[in-house]
């Protein structure tokens, strides 16, 4: 049993690297926070807490969100650093970004 603990030990990597969820909140007709930092590999999770209709998350020149209704998510996992400016479709005051650094 001890060898098979240090068999494990050497072969886990002393420093692994995890992924990390951002959540990004939609309520009162605003993305918060309206900027996130994150890590490339990382993936942002907007959630509608609104009561009453819907928004989407819009990357000009990319795909749009499916529209989400009170208490739906959507999410997007980003690979590659920069930065990553958005709307809400239906309501283009609504602004966001991602920073992926």
């Amino acid at each position: 049993m001890f060898r098979l603990m240090i068999a494990l030990a050497v072969l886990l990597p002393l420093n692994p690297a995890y992924a990390d969820t951002v959540e990004v909140r939609i309520e009162k007709m605003r993305f918060v926070p309206e900027v996130v930092r994150i890590k490339a590999g990382d993936t942002v999770v907007w959630k509608s807490y609104e009561k009453r209709g819907y928004h989407t998350v819009w990357f000009k020149n990319e795909a749009e969100s499916e529209p989400m209704f009170p208490d739906e998510s959507w999410q997007r996992k980003f690979d590659t650093k920069g930065e990553y400016p958005y709307v809400c479709g239906p309501h283009p005051e609504m602004v966001g970004r991602v920073i992926v650094e």
